[in-house]
């Protein structure tokens, strides 16, 4: 019997025969989440050829400020220059090769080589290389650039030659709904990183469906209306989900009312630059995702000073999800580590005049999303033992509760259809 990881003559070989082998409605083949040969495709194809959320504008506050991030054997350097626009580069010397950064974040006046002290400026021209001829070009050895954006706050990179063009359909649709929350005008209260020994595909495929979240998350679920993430209509629930729809309208009539679009925009499968938003209220009358649905901050973000701004949530393909508040926000990114090893970075911000200890407490601004990131790893750490097995085969997907799982998929397939050649 075939292995469920093996691989044909060729990557593009392989990718072709499972596309062909495609069943709508279905969950993917093994070899997407176990192949060593299909997660290369996917760090070529997907994460080499779309825009990938890495960052949020808090972390480079100021000139000189900077962070690593690496996506597959690339470390990309996004630095503040001195005119505090944002800028992306390979994190590798021009010289011979030498990687310039190796600190997750820190600040620089100039960008120094460690090996041979070739220096270079923060909009990343070469202005120093030591014992080089007298024709020696400065000019064209300056660092490799790489396209970066930010969206109201939230920074995106590509490693493409040329990015996809949609990012600004996406950016003028989405920066009336994040730009009140100010995203710049905040700080980063807490990051934490986790490893997932899972596909990263694995990771997002939990993360757009709610069908778990009862039993499994019920930190989250304190906050979480269930019927805000689908349900099969049946006589036993009809009349709870009417209400929830009643309760959607009028949230969303009185946000807007304030100027906080709030309506649903769908474009996970019909874009290259996917992505979907919406604001929806928290249960229980709260206020934020916190154990107790109240505020976790006293400062709130912006100018705001209505604590029931409900939450939120803006996905993207293909690798984030987000939730901004009255009082904080908390910004997700997935990075493939392997094909079997995911890293899920979780950041949340306050407002940069917040005081932790007066304002804020860390942990309780934290603690939803440090269990439900704890309890998810859990759940797709066994779901990667399960696909494993020569007894997986893909499953039917639930119609009313895993259609936001179907479209990243479909998206992911249209996308590798589209670039394997």
């Amino acid at each position: 019997m075939t292995s469920p990881c093996q691989s044909l003559s060729a990557p593009g070989e392989l990718v072709r025969e499972l596309l062909a082998r495609r069943r709508p409605g279905y969950s993917l083949e093994a070899p997407f989440y176990l192949s060593e040969a299909l997660y290369q495709v996917d760090m070529e194809h997907i994460f080499g050829q779309h825009w990938i959320f890495v960052a949020v504008e808090p972390q480079i506050a100021d000139a000189g400020d900077y962070i690593t991030v690496d996506l597959g054997v690339d470390s990309i350097l996004i630095v503040r220059d001195d005119e505090m626009q944002i800028r992306a580069f390979h994190n590798v010397c021009r010289h011979r090769g030498t990687r310039l950064c190796a600190s997750r974040q820190g600040m620089v006046g100039n960008i120094v080589c460690p090996y041979h002290q070739w220096t270079y400026d923060l909009a990343g021209q070469l202005i120093h290389a030591k014992h080089m001829s007298d024709d020696f070009d400065l000019r064209s050895h300056g660092l490799k650039p790489v396209h970066v954006r930010s969206l109201s706050g939230l920074i995106f990179i590509c490693l493409a030659e040329q990015a996809p063009q949609d990012f600004e359909q996406m950016a003028a649709e989405m920066t009336p709904y994040i730009a009140p929350h100010q995203l710049s005008q905040c700080k980063v209260a807490a990051q934490v990183d986790l490893v997932e020994n899972c596909n990263w595909k694995l990771t997002m495929e939990n993360n757009r469906e709610c069908y778990h979240c009862v039993g499994n998350h019920p930190e989250l679920t304190i906050s979480l209306y269930e019927y805000g993430f689908g349900y099969k209509p049946d006589a036993l629930n009809i009349g709870r989900l009417q209400r929830f729809e009643e309760i959607l309208a009028a949230n969303h009539k009185r946000w807007e009312g304030m100027g906080l679009p709030s309506a649903e925009i769908d474009t996970l499968e019909r874009r290259v630059t996917g992505f979907r938003t919406q604001r929806l209220p928290i249960d229980r009358s709260g206020q934020s995702q916190t154990m107790s649905t109240e505020v976790a901050s006293r400062k709130l973000l912006a100018d705001f000073v209505e604590p029931a701004l409900g939450g939120l949530s803006f996905w993207t393909q293909p690798n984030s999800w987000h939730h901004f508040m009255s009082d904080h926000t908390v910004n997700f990114t997935v990075l493939p580590i392997s094909a079997t090893k995911t890293l899920v970075r979780s950041t949340w911000c306050v407002h940069k005049d917040a005081i932790e200890g007066v304002d804020y407490s860390v942990e309780n601004l934290t603690s939803v999303w440090n269990a439900t990131n704890e309890q998810d790893r859990r759940l797709v750490e066994e779901s990667q033992i399960g696909i494993a097995s020569g007894a997986y085969q893909p499953g039917p997907y639930s119609p009313f509760t895993e259609g936001l799982v179907e479209k990243f998929c479909n998206w992911y397939v249209n996308r590798l259809r589209a670039l394997v050649r």
